[in-house]
């Protein structure tokens, strides 16, 4: 039986028509557009609606973060596939924030939360810095590996269909 994906030199993979007309490369990119997107639109909620102030090293992961909505969003508007080159930068130094910060906030690092004032945001505050009992360091971190594992997925997925195996 003959291979329904077509790739021709230098072309993005074609979608099978089996599927759901989406290849596994746009499908991970959109993936991972939706959870910066929540991200970004959760972050918004929790300082804009319901006036948590982020302390320094969560604005540094938004610094991270809201980039990565609108350029993993472009980026599946365009279908650009090559989009990891720039975006998974992004992703792993917001990452290495979030996890730094999730150390900080567990305490398996020995060091105060220097960011963090008695009359600023304070992440100390457990009760105020959690989202469905999950800590925000940790769902940050989580969002950050996330859209990371996705990224090189859909980079993966891209060049799956041009070795000719269907098997592959």
């Amino acid at each position: 039986m003959a291979n329904d994906r077509t790739v021709e030199a230098g072309a993005a993979p074609v979608a099978s028509k089996r599927g759901s007309g989406l290849s596994r490369a746009s499908l991970a990119l959109y993936l991972a557009w939706l959870v910066a997107l929540a991200a970004t639109l959760g972050a918004l909620l929790l300082g804009e609606v319901l006036g948590r102030t982020p302390c320094t090293l969560c604005w540094y992961q938004r610094i991270a973060m809201f980039p990565l909505a609108l350029v993993l969003g472009i980026a599946c508007l365009v279908d650009d596939h090559r989009v990891g080159r720039y975006a998974l930068p992004l992703a792993l130094a917001g990452a290495a924030v979030a996890l730094y910060h999730t150390l900080l906030y567990t305490g398996l690092v020995s060091a105060p939360i220097v960011p963090c004032s008695q009359s600023g945001p304070s992440c100390t505050d457990r009760a105020s810095q959690a989202v469905a009992g999950v800590p925000l360091p940790m769902l940050s971190l989580a969002c950050f590996a996330a859209i990371a594992v996705l990224l090189v997925l859909a980079y993966r997925a891209r060049l799956l269909p041009s070795t000719g195996d269907p098997s592959s």
